[in-house]
This record gives C-alpha cells, structure tokens and sequence, in this order.
C-alpha cells in the first residue's frame, strides 16, 4: 500500500472554510501531490508481487458513477474493526491508519501482512462518500499477504465491515480496475460523494527493481446494500 488519499473536495465544490475544514483539506490534498508521483498504495514498493494478469471482469478505465441514497433511519456508523471478504476468506482487522512524516498513507503496524488500514480522515464504511481500506498484496519473500486474492473479486460479491458497535455494514462489489499509478482515477477512488462507497486497494501488476514499485494498483469499488 503506498500514499493515497483524496480531498474530500467532492462537495460539489464546497470543501468548508472553518479552521477544521482548511486541515482537513491540506492533509487529503498532501498525499495527492505524492499520489500523482507515483506513490499509490503504500508498501507496493517493498515486496516483488507476482504478475497479475487481470483476468475477466477486470476493467481498466474508471467505473460509471454508481449513484446511491442511503436507506432511511439507518443507525450512524463507528470506526471499522473488522473486513469481511467471504469469496476469498478474508477476516482481517481493521486499523486505523493516517499519514506517515512523508505524507504517503501510514500501513497497519500491529500486523502489517493480515491487517488492513482504514484511512481515518476519510468517511466510515458507512457514511456517505468514498470510505477506503488497503492491505498489502504480499509479504517479504513473496508470500501471500492479506489482499493477495482481492483480484478475484467480481462485481456482485459480498462485502461486510463490522465497525466498533457491532453494526455490519454490507457493500456489494460493483467494478473491479486497475491502473498504472499515474493514471488512477483518484476522484473515483476517493472523493465520490454520491453515495455509500467502499473502495479496497493494493498492489498489481509486475515488479519494477529500478523504480521500487509495482506497473499498477488494483481497486475494488463496492457500494452500500440497501442504498
């Protein structure tokens, strides 16, 4: 996983201009600056992942815009504690994460390889707007880390966060992509306001020695059910 993150800009234009929403901008607007030299998914440039070849279902350009209400009287989500991913046997807890000293997203530090980090200055899986959850693809010496199976996911795959309450938050999958760093579709990833989104990253792609990276970064867009 290395350095994303994206300005909650996406309110039509209206970030906020009190004290706390001039913060919150400069820190979601740090790791852009990074993001767009390449730094996508933090951790992507530790390990050698294996080729990944895509495979059916795998798309390459940003997804439509999914547009979802959230249901009525919904109880308000609390922070995650927990990824649930049935189809490939993911039960990974879930950390809280925010930016390290270089701007780039901080990666899980109680067990880097089977926790996944929640990027806390976006939205709770829940909320409305594009909450998202990165892992690492493999661990050193190329073994399997928590997401090393996320690109078999397809859209129509299930989806659960359970957050601090208890509550269970069901998404279902609706595309999966991935993208060469440079070219990731940072406003989709993580700035759609139109509805109730979860969008889960990691690495792709082939190994590059001499930049310290993978070709790609993998995101599976899912959205709320019910919404």
């Amino acid at each position: 996983m290395e350095g994303m993150a994206k300005p909650t800009c996406h309110d039509r234009g209206q970030p906020g201009f009190g004290s706390g929403g001039v913060r919150r901008w400069l820190l979601l607007l740090l790791p852009i600056l990074l993001v767009s030299s390449g730094l996508l998914v933090a951790g992507c440039g530790a390990v050698s992942p294996p080729v990944m070849d895509g495979g059916a279902g795998v798309e390459r350009q940003p997804p439509a815009p999914v547009t979802a209400t959230a249901p009525a009287a919904v109880p308000n989500p609390a922070p995650p504690t927990q990824l649930l991913i049935p189809a490939i046997g993911v039960a990974a807890p879930v950390e809280r994460v925010g930016l390290g000293v270089d701007g780039t997203l901080a990666t899980p530090q109680r067990h880097p390889w089977d926790d996944v980090g929640w990027y806390r200055f976006g939205p709770l899986p829940g909320q409305p707007g594009s909450a998202v959850i990165a892992g690492h693809l493999d661990r050193p010496g190329g073994y399997p880390a928590v997401f090393w199976n996320l690109h078999l996911l397809r859209p129509g795959m299930a989806l659960t966060v359970v957050d601090e309450r208890g509550q269970r938050w069901h998404f279902r999958v609706t595309t999966v992509a991935s993208y060469p760093p440079e070219r990731a579709p940072l406003f989709h990833i993580f700035a759609d306001r139109s509805g109730h989104y979860l969008n889960l990253i990691t690495c792709a792609g082939t190994w590059i020695p001499s930049e310290h990276q993978t070709t790609e970064r993998l995101v599976v867009y899912s959205v709320l059910q019910g919404s």
